[in-house]
């Protein structure tokens, strides 16, 4: 696994180096700025995971670039570093979206802790979302960010890039993590066995309730609850499903007393709320309620680099507990699935590979293998020409190859390395760790 790259702000000389001591000892892969100004240049340029900043400096302050950090990225993990007393100052920045704060003189164990609970956490996170591209790291990251509050949370994205995942993956990095996570896709259930769904009903509510019944607000109290398909509600439930939000209390149907319940509810949908309240079809107030956190999910034809990645998990996945010797993909195969649409995103994809496996009669994947609609999209024309030698060629050996001239052309800097492939720098990190390519003498 990569490392974590941090980025140390200050513009005392001798505090910078002695945090980037104490942070390299511990593994992780650390740069430097004496300034606010060139940590957003280097920010621009490189990206890190977490950015490690002084609130008092010459010229911009801590806390104008924590505005700027964020402004660039909203995802972008911010520890405040400020003197013993300043509470104003530490209020400030939590308020402005920092992680949060160390005081100064900084101890080596502290500074150690707060950074490994933030991307410790990260890395947990890394491991249950399998991706690669910048899009999906900025995600990551916003999950880490939100789910230390209890604040609604409103996931969108098209159907089947995994919105069901990011909000497990909230409820993980969560206090309420020890606690239930429920989820109820709102489109499944008939309109009128929905409210006894959500908020429960009493015994003779009605003429199948012979019994009193709890409801999912109910049975995921002090946890998390996650209503997928928000946008199927009926304007009716719309209005229940606010007052539960806005009281923090149910009302069973059939019931007398309302119960109070505390819940942290993330919502999704890959429907455009917003057209739907201008036609007057999802209730404004509701919106705003449910959209105090948005996270957006991007389709997977927009990160393509998450798909060399996932397909190797899905194939591990799906040959586990089997003899197949499957290996990976033939190049044709691979450069169908690298070009396809996928409009049924992530879920599509896992499917196509669990049916490719089934009819695979090889140790690699073919082109014949894949779905019919994978196969008929074809393969778009690029600029970049390569003559297939009849006797064929090692895929992976001619990416390796390829891999280790933009190093040695860029003297081993990944980040140039990765531009001159049309790569990012976490896809180029992954193929070099695959591969297992380091510079020459470099242990």
């Amino acid at each position: 696994m990569a490392r974590n790259r941090v980025l140390v702000v200050d513009d005392e000389k001798n505090q910078r180096e002695i945090y980037k001591l104490v942070l390299e000892d511990d593994g992780y892969e650390v740069t430097t700025a004496q300034s606010g100004e060139q940590a957003l240049r280097l920010t621009r340029e490189n990206g890190f995971d977490l950015v490690l900043t002084d609130y008092m400096m010459t010229g911009m302050d801590g806390l104008a670039l924590l505005s700027e950090l964020l402004a660039l990225d909203p995802s972008i993990i911010v520890v405040m570093m400020t003197a013993h007393g300043s509470v104003e100052s530490v209020k400030e920045a939590l308020r402005g979206g920092a992680f949060d704060y160390l005081e100064k003189p900084v101890d080596r164990d502290q500074l150690l802790k707060v950074v490994e609970r933030a991307l410790g956490q990260l890395n947990r996170i890394d491991s249950d979302i399998i991706s690669l591209s910048e899009e999906m790291e900025r995600v990551k990251k916003m999950i880490l960010k939100v789910a230390g509050s209890s604040s609604t949370v409103l996931v969108r994205g098209e159907s089947g890039v995994g919105k069901e995942l990011v909000a497990r993956a909230i409820h993980k990095a969560s206090p309420r993590a020890d606690q239930i996570f429920q989820a109820v896709n709102c489109a499944a259930i008939n309109e009128n066995l929905l409210e006894s769904e959500l908020f429960g009903h009493e015994k003779g509510s009605f003429t199948s309730a012979h019994a009193q019944k709890k409801g999912q607000f109910e049975i995921a109290d002090h946890g998390t609850l996650f209503l997928d398909e928000i946008g199927d509600l009926s304007v009716a439930m719309q209005a229940k499903l606010l007052r539960a939000l806005q009281e923090k209390e149910i009302m069973r149907v059939g019931g007398t007393r309302p119960i109070k319940v505390d819940v942290r509810v993330i919502a999704a949908t890959n429907r455009d709320l917003e057209a739907m309240v201008k036609d007057n079809r999802f209730r404004e107030d509701l919106y705003y309620r449910l959209n105090i956190i948005p996270i957006n999910i991007p389709p997977l034809r927009n990160r393509r680099d998450d798909i060399p990645p996932l397909v190797d998990f899905f194939i591990a996945k799906h040959i586990l507990g089997s003899s197949r010797p499957i290996r990976g993909l033939s190049p044709s195969a691979r450069n169908l699935i690298m070009n396809y649409s996928w409009p049924g995103n992530v879920r599509q994809l896992e499917s196509a590979i669990e049916r490719a496996i089934l009819l695979c009669e090889g140790n690699e994947i073919i082109a014949e293998d894949l779905p019919v609609e994978i196969r008929q999209e074809g393969v778009p024309a690029t600029a970049f020409s390569f003559k297939l030698p009849p006797e064929g060629i090692s895929f992976e050996e001619l990416e390796r190859s390829l891999i280790i001239q933009a190093m040695e052309q860029t003297n081993w800097n990944i980040t140039r390395a990765a531009k001159l492939l049309d790569l990012s720098f976490r896809t180029l990190q992954y193929r070099l760790d695959k591969f297992g390519i380091k510079k020459p003498g470099k242990d």
